[in-house]
């Protein structure tokens, strides 16, 4: 069975180091909850309690589920793989010892830290990506916070591939998970960026159907994309322009994408991530917009 989660990222909550005042997680979980959802990422550490019975007191009054918990590693560097497992399997001990044993930590690069990739989102080109060499560093330190979650708290991990980071494009994607353990990494599909990372994902659900364990519901407004590339916006201002718009008013084909996953049998959760930046938009109004056109598609 299909269930519906949203994440704070919908609400301004993101990894980066960005100005703005984003809501609370109380307010977060609130209109989660309000807007007709069963689920909820985790946020950045600390955004949540930290202490596993009070994380589940304050999602069980709402009848919430916490799905899982984005964690980003800068993988390029081999010194940093041992902190970045220890962060990992931190965030995932948290979720298991309050009850979530089915939660994914969600890794991915350390986006928006490597200026050229961050200049160059939506339109990145081989010349800007990692050479042989450092692919494989980045594939051993995927390998190895999958390892050390797995074998210390029981969770799995999917790779979140992202804009603005190392792994963005189709054929981006394609390289880590040929480099990467198939037992040990999954992939989180997020459809909004893989829209604007150059690729089409209903495609990518047929192609790698068994490497895909966990969803991101984000939309791509072609508009925005094409006038980011056109005008050279970096990742953040492709965001405060909309590239990642309400669900159904972007590119994204979202029916033939429910088509396919109840043809594949999936079962898993389905996370709806509108990023935004602090303080931007009405979160509230876009989650209630996005919950109902999810209702249209049959979920």
């Amino acid at each position: 069975m299909i269930k519906i989660a949203n994440a704070p990222c919908s609400w301004g909550v993101l990894e980066f180091d960005l100005g703005g005042k984003a809501a609370g997680f109380e307010q977060v979980l609130d209109e989660i909850r309000e807007t007709g959802y069963e689920g909820s990422e985790l946020g950045d550490w600390g955004f949540m309690p930290t202490i596993p019975f009070k994380l589940k007191k304050e999602l069980d009054k709402r009848s919430l589920s916490m799905v899982g918990a984005f964690v980003p590693v800068f993988m390029k560097d081999r010194s940093k793989h041992a902190a970045g497992a220890e962060t990992a399997v931190k965030t995932a001990k948290l979720m298991a010892d309050a009850g979530y044993s089915d939660a994914f930590i969600v890794l991915a690069d350390k986006n928006g830290s490597v200026k050229e990739r961050t200049l160059n989102a939506g339109r990145v080109t081989p010349s800007t990506g990692l050479s042989k060499d450092e692919w494989k560093i980045f594939a051993e330190g995927a390998n190895l916070v999958a390892s050390e979650v797995k074998s210390r708290t029981g969770l799995r991990t999917v790779f979140h591939h992202h804009c603005a980071g190392y792994v963005e494009t189709p054929a981006e994607i394609d390289n880590l998970l040929s480099l990467t353990d198939p037992s040990l990494v999954g992939l989180v599909l997020d459809m909004g960026h893989y829209m604007f990372g150059g690729g089409n994902p209903v495609e990518a659900l047929k192609e790698h159907r068994n490497r895909i364990w966990h969803i991101h519901f984000k939309d791509c407004h072609p508009g925005a994309a094409e006038k980011s590339r056109a005008e050279g916006w970096d990742y953040f201002k492709s965001v405060a322009n909309g590239v990642f718009c309400e669900l159904g008013k972007g590119s994204v084909d979202f029916k033939a994408i429910v088509k396919k996953l109840k043809a594949q049998r999936y079962s898993g959760w389905i996370v709806v991530e509108q990023d935004v930046l602090p303080g931007m938009g009405n979160p509230k109004v876009c989650a209630q917009h996005n919950r109902e056109f999810i209702k249209s598609l049959g979920l």
